[in-house]
């Protein structure tokens, strides 16, 4: 509310012909009209052109300026119309990126690195420790864990019942987490 009302004091000042006030008003906008700038998006050198555009604004338009209504929503308003026009102007003519920042900021989208070989050796755990199981038990984790067939499936492919299979299944995982964490460790 300080803000607002040392800009609205300021620019009634400037409207009155107090050209001290005047330039005040202007130093005091810079950073507010670069803040909305940037959060639209706009970057680099293009705030500063925004921000001559709009302070070239607020000089031709300051006689429509009303005392009485708060100053910021009128500068704010402004400034996006001002923001929109650059980033209008920007998209529109082709231009060769040379930002070095740019590269450096830039997310991979591929895999971290390292992170193919943690997979192949969880993948090369899981697998050792699978085999290691009995064979109800391994054939129980390979049909209902890794192919996810249902348990009629199952039950059709190894010729054991349905409860068999789930007491398979659950004494499967509880070792081969026990096997994991061993190994982990």
């Amino acid at each position: 509310m300080v803000l607002e009302e040392e800009l609205a004091t300021l620019m009634a000042s400037a409207q009155g012909g107090d050209a001290v006030a005047y330039r005040s008003l202007l130093k005091a906008c810079l950073p507010v009209v670069s803040a909305i700038a940037r959060a639209q998006g706009v970057r680099g050198e293009a705030v500063d052109d925004v921000v001559q555009d709009t302070l070239m604004t607020v000089h031709r338009a300051r006689a429509s300026y009303d005392p009485s209504r708060p100053f910021l929503p009128w500068l704010r308003a402004i400034t996006q119309r001002r923001t929109i026009d650059r980033l209008r102007r920007a998209g529109r003519r082709p231009r060769e990126v040379n930002d070095p920042l740019a590269y450096e900021a830039e997310v991979d989208p591929g895999p971290a690195p390292g992170q193919g070989l943690e997979a192949r050796d969880r993948a090369a755990a899981l697998a050792r420790a699978v085999a290691a199981l009995p064979d109800g038990q391994r054939q129980a984790v390979e049909h209902l864990g890794m192919r996810e067939l249902s348990l009629d499936e199952t039950a059709a492919l190894t010729g054991r019942s349905k409860g068999a299979l789930k007491v398979n299944l659950h004494r499967a995982l509880k070792a081969l987490r026990a096997s994991l964490t061993q190994e982990k460790e």
